[in-house]
């Protein structure tokens, strides 16, 4: 059966529902020069909306994202747990989130059970899971998602809420052990109050940060201590857990200590006060752009909402790229701190040029990477099949407990020539693949991007700006 199909700038007059099955992407014949502005940071969009809802009084959020799947995910289900939310949408541009908070404690009455369905949006089936200790003794949060989403773990965070709450094991697993759905019974009042909970090795750093935000409303707060199995200190994607750390900061929220030691969350805290808080743009979806500049040589890309005193991991890639791929030298870098770019970082490195006319092609290693296994689809498996469809090998091995990736691009480099075959790419119903995916066919023509609605995740109108990246609209 035949699949819709548009190419990239018609595709980029319509609305994310209206997609086609398949996108055809334009290639670009020279260099560009563009401004974007990218959607509202996920990450911090998603926590500042926990830490509003769970506030005493009116909080907004500016510039936050809300025109996605994931944000739209959080913000019914924090309706559901009796925060009042509405919201000015225009489309990502400065949208705004208005939140009025439940003072500390979600409007659950004791005895009533709700389930919370959250499709596979990992940053709100996480914060959540802990959240709904917050609710009243005696009532029941049942966390559950999508298919994928009881494949991705969740063990680290169960142990420790039951950690956190012993001797009541509050967290329990309603079908496979370690994964969703999970059903949390909140504790007896006070019992929370300024516990301590450590972490050992861990698979999603969304686990602690879960904890810490919880920690903002908990009366004394939380301690949040950190190790391995050995007794060493280790950190997984701790440039995360550093954003949960500095947003609670710029909040208002006590912070006593830094990982890898001790931290203290909340401790001379009596409540969480309402506020006002621009949120970043997402360095997640400005990736793609900044790495224009190194498939297209010679483009500039000015990415405007990311500051330079960001939160987010992921700014560090346009440094990163500027150093290495626009440079034409390969990457060697660890990735643990800013993981959700890596699939961009293996495009832009796939364009470094060969050494010598037909001659071999440099390898990047790209390290940090073992979380890529368990996010919407496994990257690194993804990664490897769809890059070999044009000659890229990815050569995934182990990295001391880690796990990192060598990209080679082919003799002679990318075949880019006109008559070069159709390729089709998949994307495993992940908007960074997708996304990621899509930066080849500027280079190569006749790449085609199949389910490109995926991309509504977290970046709705990703298609349309990339055609207007690219002179196409």
């Amino acid at each position: 059966m035949s699949r819709t199909r548009l190419d990239l700038s018609a595709a980029a007059r319509l609305d994310e529902g209206s997609l086609p099955e398949q996108l055809a992407i334009t290639t670009v014949a020279g260099p560009v020069h563009f401004t974007v502005r990218p959607p509202g940071s996920k990450s911090l969009t998603n926590r500042a909306l926990l830490l509003a809802a769970l506030a005493t009084g009116k909080s907004t959020l500016r510039g936050a994202l809300v025109d996605a799947d994931d944000a739209q995910v959080m913000i019914a289900a924090l309706r559901q747990l009796g925060a009042g939310i509405e919201v000015t949408s225009d489309h990502n541009a400065l949208s705004t989130i208005t939140v009025d908070g439940v003072g500390g404690s979600w409007k659950l009455a004791t005895g009533q059970s709700l389930t919370l369905k959250l499709n596979n949006a990992g940053t709100a089936t996480r914060f959540l899971t802990a959240a709904a200790l917050l609710a009243a003794s005696g009532s029941s949060i049942i966390i559950d998602g999508n298919a994928r989403m009881r494949q991705r773990p969740i063990g680290d965070l169960v142990d420790a809420l039951n950690q956190l709450t012993a001797p009541h094991r509050c967290a329990s697993y309603l079908t496979a052990s370690g994964y969703p759905p999970v059903r949390i019974e909140p504790p007896p009042p006070g019992l929370l109050n300024g516990r301590r909970v450590e972490f050992g090795p861990l698979q999603s750093s969304q686990f602690v940060s879960a904890v810490m935000l919880v920690a903002a409303a908990v009366p004394g707060g939380l301690t949040v201590g950190f190790r391995n199995a050995a007794g060493h200190e280790s950190i997984t994607s701790e440039s995360y857990i550093r954003m949960t750390l500095g947003l609670l900061q710029r909040l208002g929220v006590s912070i006593l200590g830094s990982p890898p030691a001790d931290v203290q969350i909340g401790v001379s805290n009596t409540a969480l006060a309402a506020f006002d808080y621009p949120v970043e743009a997402d360095a997640s979806g400005a990736s793609y752009f900044v790495a224009i500049a190194s498939i297209i040589p010679g483009s500039t890309a000015t990415i405007e909402g990311v500051p330079a005193d960001s939160l987010q991991g992921d700014a560090a890639l346009a440094t990163l790229l500027a150093a290495t791929t626009q440079r034409g030298l390969p990457i060697d870098a660890d990735f643990s701190d800013m993981p959700d770019v890596a699939m961009t970082a293996a495009v832009a490195a796939a364009f470094v040029p060969h050494v010598l006319p037909g001659g071999p092609c440099p390898t990047s290693t790209l390290r940090g990477l073992k979380t890529l296994r368990v996010k919407e689809t496994d990257r690194i498996a993804a990664l490897q099949t769809e890059l070999a469809k044009i000659g890229v090998k990815v050569t995934a091995f182990a990295d001391g407990d880690d796990e990192a990736i060598a990209v080679t691009p082919p003799t002679g480099g990318i075949d880019c020539s006109p008559g070069v075959g159709e390729v089709e790419f998949d994307t495993y119903d992940d908007h960074r693949m997708a996304m990621s995916l899509a930066l080849i066919g500027l280079r190569r023509p006749r790449v085609i991007i199949n389910d490109p609605r995926c991309v509504g995740k977290t970046y709705r109108t990703f298609w349309r700006d990339l055609a207007r990246a690219t002179g196409l609209s």
